[in-house]
């Protein structure tokens, strides 16, 4: 049985990103991995991703739902990096050869204004360091069996990051009400959720808040003009080839998302 350490977990975890492979939990193996540990191992993939090129453009919260923490097994939120090669632009197709099971979820996304750092951001700073809000839609793709993962798995992964497509419309936080913002999920043009920004830890804000107030642990911050992704509004859905998904926003307009080969 492989001895794991952070640099070994940080290696297996890019080359299964990129052989397109999952694995099992690290937990089951290393049984003092802790969250610590997994955000130490986070920032190692992040640092390799810088050193090929890659761009940090923002960060992004993951299991922000109550009922999607539940649902995974995990009972805090996370936090992770976004980089350029995340990005998807609109309309195209979700790159499946890129993933080994790609799902993708709608949120609601801040870019900053402001930089934004910790210790004691509440809500209601961190929303006056958001210049534009914006629909989003994220596409997560675990780089473990079935999603099965605990906290410090999930935070070593990046929080199962992949790509992300940001919507039509810009707005100013101060025209929405984002706790009350509704989204409605279409597949294959069958309405199958709904849910609002209430469903992120009561309000966006707080996520912002939480991320801002983590990453101050680590000693680092939000920088102004990065991306932030709060949180998945709603579960989550697979994007198969040939696959249609929509996410309708009540202010915030729709974005349409098509698996792709």
């Amino acid at each position: 049985m492989t001895e794991w350490t952070r640099d070994l977990v940080a290696t297996e975890l890019l080359a299964c990103e990129a052989e397109r492979r999952d694995r099992g939990r690290f937990t089951d193996e290393w049984a003092e991995l802790d969250l610590a540990e997994a955000y130490a191992i986070q920032d190692e993939t992040l640092c390799r991703r810088l050193e090929r090129g890659e761009t940090l453009v923002g960060v992004k919260l993951g299991l922000t739902s109550r009922a999607k923490q539940q649902r995974m097994g995990v009972d805090q939120p996370l936090v992770a990096w976004l980089t350029d090669a995340m990005v998807l632009p609109g309309g195209v197709p979700v790159p499946n050869s890129r993933f080994i099971h790609a799902r993708v979820e709608p949120e609601l996304v801040f870019i900053m204004g402001a930089d934004l750092a910790g210790p004691g951001v509440t809500a209601a700073t961190a929303m006056a360091a958001v210049q534009t809000v914006m629909a989003g839609a994220e596409v997560i793709d675990s780089r473990y069996t079935d999603f099965r993962f605990r906290a410090a798995d999930v935070v070593a992964d990046n929080a199962s990051a992949a790509a992300f497509v940001t919507g039509p419309v810009m707005a100013s936080p101060e025209f929405l009400n984002l706790a009350n913002e509704a989204v409605v999920v279409e597949v294959e043009g069958r309405v199958v959720d709904t849910s609002t920004g209430a469903a992120v830890l009561g309000h966006p804000g707080e996520a912002l808040a939480l991320a801002a107030n983590v990453l101050a642990e680590r000693g680092m911050s939000i920088q102004a003009g990065q991306i932030v992704l709060t949180g998945g509004i709603t579960d989550a859905y697979p994007i198969p080839p040939g696959a249609s998904v929509a996410f309708h926003f009540s202010s915030l307009g729709s974005i349409h998302i098509a698996g792709g080969e």
